[in-house]
């Protein structure tokens, strides 16, 4: 007979402890105050269960008694569909994320000039100042929009400083006025730079001073400046080493200079050959010709006089706009959408509510079904019932044989029996004999 299955129970059951559905036992188990043939050992610690689908339905036998179950259902299939054309753009996410992606903004340049006038001291004590002059070079994005996290609790982003968009900053003043050692102003991006809104620049003098702003782009990736030749052969003048590189692979595909028989050997056209300077090259050749036409971009330069203000000016500014390039702010959101903990949390807790009700649910459907059992079929219910908890008893308690069999003395005096104790007698005998041996230190022969 197979055993019974009885739901789990809170209280404790005349006929023993219900097992629980979570357990692997069969519910007719008798409860632990059975004697028991070995001490109980604490079970061993499992890995959690992996969650599957399936165990978000609800059985077919619960739908059957409740048809509003059938909307859960519906509701389930539809998750189904979502979680996985939410897996698909994740996985379009991912990609994206992989690829650079740059949107253009404006971002304007303030060029600005003051005048400090002498001072003659008032007392004795008191230093007189000189005449001097302080150029300020600032800016500012003129689309900048305050930065917000889409994640709650987060701080947003700070605003690009005007300085990070440079690598370097050069200002050069009238060389015959302050001489080749003053005439200079520098500034260098380095790993430890701090981020700054703008530039000053402080001299002494009051006469009109022309200087030169040099501006140099932090482009990312980097941008190169092609030779003429090959600017005009690929009809760029700037850009990034894979777009230069993607050019003239579509320079080459369109004239058809690939080798029909070696496909790797490119054959030069005329204005290919003015660039490189060879006939043939290989594919693996073209990054080292490439870069020997590569150069540095040019930085933007600007042009100002410093001179007086007119009567009723105190600052006179020069404003200059120039088109930079940024990551596109959907990659951030993107990121905080494919990297949003609070996200993955809080549908994994709806998640394991899900599973919980069902669990419950299935436990009073078993419970259910025990009973139903036993209200209509009591005394085949009882039989099969007592049956599976002989059997469950002798399984915990490590019992083989016939247990009816050996409650009767004629089971101990056969012959076997009577051979299975010498063996056991002789099997231990040498077994201390073997121990007296190894303490003594005597071999046997």
């Amino acid at each position: 007979m197979h055993s019974q299955q009885r739901p789990g129970q809170m209280g404790r059951h005349p006929y023993g402890t219900p097992s629980n559905v979570q357990q692997t036992r069969r519910p007719g188990t008798f409860s632990a105050q059975q004697p028991q043939m070995h001490a109980a050992r604490p079970p061993p610690t499992a890995a959690p269960k992996k969650k599957r689908y399936a165990d978000k339905c609800i059985h077919p036998k619960i739908r059957e008694l409740e048809p509003d179950t059938e909307n859960y259902m519906a509701l389930l299939a539809s998750e189904q569909r979502i979680d996985s054309t939410i897996a698909r753009k994740r996985l379009d996410i991912q990609e994206a994320l992989k690829r650079p992606s740059k949107v253009k903004k404006r971002l304007r340049i303030y060029i600005s000039h003051t005048f400090i006038e002498e001072r003659q001291p008032e007392r004795e004590n008191e230093d007189a100042s000189l005449p001097m002059w302080e150029l300020r070079v600032e800016g500012r994005l003129l689309d900048d929009q305050a930065p917000q996290s889409s994640i709650s609790g987060q701080r947003p982003n700070p605003k690009k400083k005007f300085s990070s968009f440079f690598k370097s900053l050069v200002i050069e003043l009238d060389k015959e006025m302050y001489g080749p050692d003053q005439h200079l102003v520098e500034w260098h991006r380095t790993p430890q730079t701090n981020e700054t809104d703008g530039f000053q620049v402080k001299r002494a003098g009051d006469r009109p001073v022309k200087c030169r702003v040099l501006l140099l782009l932090d482009n990312h990736p980097s941008k190169f400046k092609l030779h003429p030749r090959l600017a005009k052969v690929l009809g760029i003048a700037a850009d990034t080493r894979p777009k230069i590189i993607e050019a003239l692979w579509q320079y080459i595909k369109t004239h058809g200079l690939q080798d029909p028989q070696e496909r790797d050997i490119i054959n030069c056209d005329t204005f290919l050959t003015q660039c490189f300077g060879v006939t043939r090259m290989r594919f693996m050749e073209v990054p080292n010709k490439l870069h020997q036409l590569l150069q540095q971009i040019d930085p933007l330069e600007f042009n100002h006089v410093i001179q007086r203000p007119k009567e009723g000016q105190e600052q006179v500014s020069t404003c200059y706009d120039i088109d930079v390039e940024m990551e596109d702010p959907v990659k951030q959101y993107m990121a905080q959408f494919i990297h949003n903990p609070i996200l993955v949390n809080d549908i994994q807790n709806l998640d394991q509510k899900c599973y919980d009700i069902i669990e419950q649910i299935n436990e009073l459907k078993t419970r259910r079904d025990f009973y139903a059992r036993f209200y209509t079929e009591p005394t085949e219910f009882i039989r099969d019932w007592l049956m599976s908890q002989n059997s469950d008893l002798k399984h915990l308690n490590d019992m083989n044989g016939d247990v009816e069999a050996e409650r009767y003395s004629a089971a101990y005096v056969k012959s076997e029996t009577e051979e299975g104790v010498q063996r056991y007698m002789y099997q231990k005998v040498n077994q201390k004999r073997l121990e007296l041996e190894q303490s003594l230190g005597v071999r046997s022969n």
